[in-house]
């Protein structure tokens, strides 16, 4: 008798209900560490290397590389384009963690998705980077998405869809205070 494997949204099943009852069992698997290494190249360029990171009660062996990420700001930021610039990576992260938090609900509940698209905006005004006016944030003032969700799917299913997206890590990391510890190392 051949083993059928449901797979939903490029995920199965099967893992997802045993990655929750192993850690219904064992809490301290949900425990994650991520670290990130950066360094200054010149002017606004610097890079940032992402490797291990702790997870699953171990250190994570799995990435045989590092990945590499270039940082950079544009010209009229006083950049050369080495890269996109951090905020564009926090929109970057934002909407891929997002989408796969969506698809990974998604699957969950046995909900098939055929294609998830987004498109996200936010506006920045640089007098508050610059210190010119400490009345302006030095962050985004605001963030805009839309997602285009594809599928066999009704209005509902969509909504549901749409509201998974607030149980993106990074969505509570950017709509919510993080603490941020600042030293400096020897």
């Amino acid at each position: 008798m051949e083993l059928v494997v449901k797979t939903v949204n490029g995920f199965k099943s099967q893992d997802i209900m045993d990655t929750i009852h192993a850690i219904q069992s064992n809490p301290k698997i949900a425990e994650f560490r991520f670290r990130v290494k950066n360094r200054w190249i010149t002017g606004g360029h610097n890079r940032s290397t992402i490797q291990g990171f702790y997870g699953g009660c171990a250190e994570d062996q799995s990435r045989a590389e590092a990945f590499v990420y270039d940082n950079g700001e544009p010209p009229i930021l006083l950049g050369n384009n080495e890269g996109a610039n951090p905020v564009e990576y926090i929109l970057h992260g934002l909407a891929g963690c997002m989408t796969t938090t969506m698809v990974l609900h998604a699957a969950a509940n046995g909900i098939a998705v055929d294609r998830i698209e987004s498109r996200l905006e936010g506006d920045i005004d640089v007098q508050g980077f610059l210190g010119l006016d400490e009345t302006v944030r030095n962050g985004y003032q605001n963030i805009r998405v839309k997602f285009k969700i594809e599928g066999d799917l009704t209005a509902e299913e969509k909504e549901k869809l749409l509201s998974f997206a607030y149980s993106s890590p990074v969505f509570d990391i950017v709509t919510n205070k993080v603490p941020v510890a600042l030293s400096l190392s020897e």
